[in-house]
Order: structure tokens, then C-alpha cells, then sequence
């Protein structure tokens, strides 16, 4: 199966928003050499950049829309404004983010909305101190690895729909066995009669033995198929008894 290593967007005009997202990424807790095996990779993009995702291959989104940081000295018409523009962020971004068809993270500070909503693929994650950028990242490992078990199903069920078949072939070949035996014994016979014929052409002599011979190759192929059919019998019956055994041992 293919071994897909995810892309993370990242959307922001603050650099420190990145490096908070990656420097917080969780791994596992497994040995020095494979521990960043699960880690994406992850591509850095100004927020102005995301009127059109579409076109973009990545697995997750994550983007800041965190509100601007409000001033003490400037009026209740200035706030509201700024508000505004805020909340119009929000909006364009995760409309932007829903038409992409990707699963998102948008993290704000909008002290008003839960600590996470969600709405469809798209997580809106409120900015808690200290601890935004690892609930973050475990969100987003889990997301990664709900898409990679279901793409890894999905070519679990693709692998078995064609090994089903060519089970169904391989079965109908051998129930058809028989019936081309048949077939190729008459095959055989006629050609067999046909070289002893006397004062035939020669061409007709050679054409004679060809078809014989094609007729021997096909039943030795036939042959093999019923070897073959034997063969998984015994070991699926193998299987089955070590299977026993094992259970029993348990």
C-alpha cells in the first residue's frame, strides 16, 4: 500500500503562528530514529492566499484569524470597526476553507464563541494561553490520521474487489474445466486423424500438427489449474488446523 506523508497548510501573516504550529506538532513516543515518522509536512502561506485552495494539494489547513489585538486609547466606533473587519476575516476565511473540500482548523480569540464549534470539515478553535497551538496539533494528528486509515481502507476494498475478481475468473476456469477437456480431447482426436490421413497436402499436415500440439499445451494448462485448485485446498486445510491449534493453545 502507498506510504502518503500529509501536507499541512498553514495560513497566517504572523510568522510566530507557524513556528508555534510546528514547534508544538505532537509525536509519538517512539525510538530517536522513527519518531518524526508521523510528522507532515508543512508548507507556510500568507492568509491573503486563500481565496483560491482549491488547486492546492494538502491534507489539513490550519489558519489564524486571531482578532487584532485592541488598543485602550482608541473610541467604542474604532472597536466596533475593528470587530468587523475581524468577524468579516473569520467569515471569508472559513467560506474559503469549506469551498476547498479539505478538512480545517481555524484558530481565533474571539472570547464570545465556545473554546471549539464545528462545522463540517472545518474546526473553528478558540486561542486559550499556553495551550492553543497542542490542542491544536492534537487535533490535527487526528484528522491526519482519520484520512490516512480511510484512504488505507479504501485501497483495502480496491485490492479485494480485484483479487475478488480474479477469484470469480479463477473459479470459472476451473468449473469450466471439464468442459474444455471435452473440447480439447475432439480437438486433439480430429488432428490426430487428420496427420495419419494419407496423401494430404503438406501444408495440411503441418496445420494438423500445430493444432494438435496447441491442444496438448492447452491441456497441460488446464492440468495445472486442477494442481493448482489441490494445492490451496491442502494449505487452505493447513491454515485452518494451525489456526485450531493456536486457539486450543491460548
Amino acid at each position: 500500500m502507498s506510504n502518503h506523508r500529509s501536507t499541512v497548510l498553514i495560513l497566517g501573516s504572523d510568522p510566530a503562528f507557524a513556528r508555534e504550529i510546528t514547534a508544538n506538532w505532537p509525536h509519538d513516543h517512539a525510538s530517536h530514529s522513527d519518531r518524526n515518522s508521523d510528522r507532515p509536512e508543512f508548507v507556510v502561506l500568507d492568509e491573503a492566499c486563500s481565496r483560491d485552495l482549491g488547486g492546492n494539494h494538502y491534507d489539513l489547513a490550519i489558519a489564524d484569524v486571531s482578532l487584532i489585538e485592541r488598543k485602550s486609547t482608541i473610541d467604542e466606533r474604532d472597536r466596533l470597526t475593528q470587530d468587523q473587519l475581524n468577524n468579516a476575516r473569520l467569515i471569508h476565511l472559513t467560506a474559503s476553507l469549506a469551498a476547498a473540500g479539505k478538512p480545517a482548523i481555524i484558530i481565533h480569540s474571539d472570547r464570545e464563541r465556545d473554546l471549539y464549534t464545528v462545522n463540517a470539515a472545518v474546526i473553528e478553535l478558540r486561542r486559550e494561553p499556553g495551550i492553543w497551538a497542542a490542542l491544536a496539533g492534537l487535533i490535527a494528528r487526528e484528522i491526519l490520521r482519520r484520512r490516512q486509515a480511510d484512504a488505507r481502507a479504501r485501497e483495502s476494498e480496491a485490492l479485494c474487489a480485484a483479487a475478488q475478481a480474479e477469484a470469480t475468473l479463477g473459479r470459472y476456469m476451473v468449473e469450466m474445466r471439464t468442459n474444455v477437456n471435452n473440447a480439447l480431447t475432439t480437438v486433439l482426436g480430429n488432428a490426430e486423424l487428420l496427420v495419419l490421413e494419407p496423401g494430404l497436402p503438406s501444408t495440411v499436415l503441418a496445420q494438423s500438427d500445430s493444432i494438435r500440439n496447441m491442444a496438448l499445451r492447452l491441456h497441460e494448462i488446464f492440468q495445472r489449474f486442477s494442481s493448482l485448485e489441490k494445492e490451496l485446498t491442502v494449505a487452505a486445510r493447513e491454515s485452518s488446523k494451525q489456526r485450531a491449534q493456536a486457539a486450543g493453545r491460548s
